[in-house]
C-alpha cells in the first residue's frame, strides 16, 4: 500500500484529502496540533480500512517531524507527503503596518520551514519510493497582493520558491504547489472573521488533488479551479 504524510489533518482540505486517499486504500500518518480533532479525524478515516497513525504536535518541532517520517517508514515508506498546516500571522488578518514581527515568524515557521525541515526528513524514503511526491498547499495570497494578506502572502510566495527549487534539486520526484482557490475553513474563517459570503466545501477541490495523482504531470505550481475545469 502507498504511504502518504498529510499535515494539518484533522479538518478542512487535510481531512478531506485523507479520507479520500484511504478510500483508495493508502495508508496514512496524519498530522495536527490538537489531539482531540485529530483523532475523531483519524477514526473516520481508518473505517475505509486502512492503517491510520495520527500523532498530534507541532510540526515546527524537530522531534515531531521525526516522529511523523518514522511512523511512514514503519508503514513502508513515504510515497506522498503533503504539507497543508498553515498559520495566518495574525488572526484576523492585519495590514502591514500593524503585523507583529513574532506573527510573520510564527507564519515562515509553519508554512515554510517546516516544509523544508520535513522535506529533509522524508526525503531519502521519497527517493526510495520510485513515485515520491511532495504536495504544499499554496495560496493565490503568494501570488496576489491583497489588503491585509502580506504576512502570510509572503510566506506562502517563499513556499512557492522552495517548492519550486526543490523540484529542480530532485527531479526523480513529482513536486507540487497546489492553490486550492477558496474554500469554507477555520483559517479563512479566523483571517476574515466577517466575511460572510459561502465558500465551496474543502472536500469538491480534492479531486484536483487526486488527478494530480493520477496523471503525475511535470513538477509545478497548479491551481485546483483549472484542475478541476479540466476534467470536466
Amino acid at each position: 500500500m502507498p504511504v502518504a504524510i498529510i499535515t494539518g489533518a484533522s479538518k478542512g482540505l487535510g481531512f478531506a484529502l485523507a479520507g479520500a486517499l484511504a478510500e483508495r486504500g493508502w495508508d496514512l500518518v496524519l498530522d495536527a496540533r490538537d489531539p482531540v480533532p485529530l483523532a475523531e479525524a483519524a477514526g473516520l478515516v481508518s473505517a475505509h480500512g486502512t492503517r491510520v497513525t495520527a500523532l498530534p504536535g507541532d510540526v515546527t518541532d524537530a522531534g515531531h517531524r521525526s516522529e511523523l517520517v518514522a511512523s511512514a517508514w514503519r508503514y513502508g515508506g513515504v510515497d506522498l507527503l503533503v504539507h497543508n498546516a498553515s498559520a495566518l500571522g495574525a488572526e484576523p488578518l492585519v495590514r502591514l503596518e500593524k503585523l507583529e514581527p513574532a506573527g510573520l515568524r510564527r507564519a515562515l515557521e509553519v508554512n515554510v520551514v517546516a516544509a523544508l525541515g520535513l522535506v529533509q526528513e522524508a526525503l531519502p524514503l521519497l527517493r526510495a519510493s520510485g513515485a515520491g511526491t511532495v504536495i504544499t498547499v499554496s495560496s493565490d495570497a503568494g501570488a496576489e497582493a491583497y489588503e491585509t494578506w502580506g504576512g502570510y502572502g509572503a510566506s506562502k510566495a517563499a513556499l512557492d520558491q522552495l517548492a519550486a527549487v526543490l523540484a529542480v534539486e530532485e527531479p526523480g520526484l513529482r513536486v507540487w504547489a497546489v492553490d486550492p482557490g477558496d474554500m469554507a475553513t477555520d483559517l479563512y474563517a479566523a483571517a476574515v472573521p466577517d466575511d460572510d459570503d459561502p465558500r465551496p466545501e474543502p472536500a469538491t477541490v480534492v479531486p484536483a488533488f487526486l488527478r494530480l495523482l493520477d496523471e503525475r504531470p511535470a513538477s509545478g505550481r497548479y491551481g485546483a479551479p483549472a484542475l478541476l475545469e479540466g476534467r470536466a
